[in-house]
């Protein structure tokens, strides 16, 4: 066949091997040579397109996809190499493979080349079985392009529903973060020979604290403090479940409260209460969490107080007077063990005296160095706050904790109540 015969051929081949093949721009001055390689192309199913020099190779980019170049390096104008650069400057969905071809084989002008944006070259006269196998080397690496494409946008999609589930977890935490602080009514309650603060920061958007109190008769009172062990979902929702336990606006819901046979109620000494709270525990609730508690009955006539600490950091009595005195000898926490005996000790509250209650958010606070607030971190402040009371108190509390921390995050649920006698109502 001559040159003149192989220029008039046409371009028919057997059907693509592939359903969408790749797209091919052929780039030269020569016909012949365009042809040449064109035919081979076709020949194993891939789309072709021909441009004859730099220009209209770079204008035939700017309209159309091609996912391989194959651009002859010495052609009049816009050369291979100025033609290379311009391609790699256009704006494109994903990689075109771009393979020089040329008579040069110096280490410079491979240099250039590949400086260029070139992938791969190929040597005049072009040869079949190597140009079939930098083709070969183009298309896996477009393959994996392809296959990477499809790996993201799996990834992306996937992460696009996280983050719609993450939302809509988000939002439903809000909400349980405010059904957790309605468990707790009121911050600051004036009673007629008392005056109780709450306090409650949890340490995520929920947590598993609890303080509360409630009315045991016209002259008691009981105050309590919570602590269920880990954090989180789980937590909040023992949490919850214990509130329902304590509750304080109905006594045929609270367990501290005995129905009797001839009408009324008994109220359970506070080692009954934790003994049956650990019944339930090992019972029904079916869970690795368990929980301590400091449960106080209080007279508010009298100032004694009967009280089973159960796990729970020592309750504290702190008065300008007096200073400063840690109570209780600890106890096993409730929902460990079965058959666990509760203990309960007595004291009498003075004028002036302020019983607090607290989670081990409060001594366990760290810094960043790692250090613990510790039990003489809040005796110090209870030293040097014995005047203060109430809010005031709780919101220095909260002060001093942060600033020890260095407003790094809590790693714990801060939690407290604090209880302040101030009087005896004689008789």
């Amino acid at each position: 066949m001559t040159q003149a015969d192989l220029e008039k051929a046409p371009l028919t081949a057997p059907p693509p091997i592939e359903e969408t093949p790749l797209r091919v721009l052929v780039v030269d001055d020569s016909a012949l040579q365009r042809r040449l390689v064109a035919l081979n192309l076709k020949k194993w199913g891939f789309d072709i397109k021909e441009a004859a020099s730099g220009n209209e190779a770079l204008k035939e980019c700017k309209e159309n996809h091609f996912d391989l170049i194959i651009s002859d390096w010495v052609m009049p104008e816009m050369d291979g190499l100025e033609f290379c650069k311009e391609f790699r400057k256009l704006s494109r969905e994903s990689y075109g493979y771009f393979i020089l071809v040329t008579s040069k084989n110096e280490k410079n002008d491979v240099a250039k080349g590949l400086d260029a944006g070139a992938d791969d070259f190929l040597s005049k006269p072009v040869n079949s079985a190597e140009l079939k196998a930098r083709i070969r080397a183009g298309t896996r690496v477009l393959e994996m392009e392809k296959k990477l494409i499809s790996q993201n946008e799996t990834v992306n999609n996937a992460l696009k529903e996280l983050r719609e589930v993450y939302d809509e977890i988000s939002k439903d935490l809000v909400e349980a973060a405010k059904l957790q602080h309605s468990l707790i009514p009121v911050r600051h309650k004036k009673l007629e020979t008392a005056e109780l603060s709450l306090l409650f920061q949890s340490s995520g958007h929920v947590g598993g604290d609890l303080v509360g109190f409630f009315s045991i008769s016209q002259n008691r009172i009981g105050l309590f403090s919570l602590d269920v062990s880990g954090h989180g979902i789980s937590s909040a929702l023992l949490t919850v479940r214990l509130a329902g336990h304590l509750n304080p606006h109905n006594k045929t819901q609270n367990i501290a409260f005995e129905p009797q046979s001839g009408g009324g109620y008994r109220f359970l000494s506070p080692p009954e209460i934790a003994s049956l709270l650990n019944d339930r525990m090992m019972e029904e609730m079916d869970t690795e969490h368990y929980f301590t508690m400091a449960f106080a009955d209080i007279d508010l006539e009298t100032g004694h107080v009967v009280m089973v600490q159960a796990g729970h950091p020592h309750p504290v009595i702190f008065n300008p007077a007096t200073g400063v005195r840690f109570l209780g000898a600890g106890g096993p926490p409730i929902g460990l063990l079965p058959f666990v005996e509760f203990e309960s000790f007595e004291f009498d509250l003075k004028p002036g005296d302020r019983l607090f209650l607290y989670s081990d958010g409060v001594t366990e606070c760290q810094n960043t160095k790692g250090e613990l607030f510790d039990d003489d971190g809040l005796e110090a402040l209870l030293k040097n706050k014995l005047d203060a009371s109430g809010p005031e108190f709780m919101d220095d509390l909260l002060w001093k904790l942060t600033e020890f921390s260095e407003g790094t995050p809590f790693d714990d649920d801060i939690s407290a109540i604090l209880f302040e006698f101030e009087r005896k109502i004689m008789p």
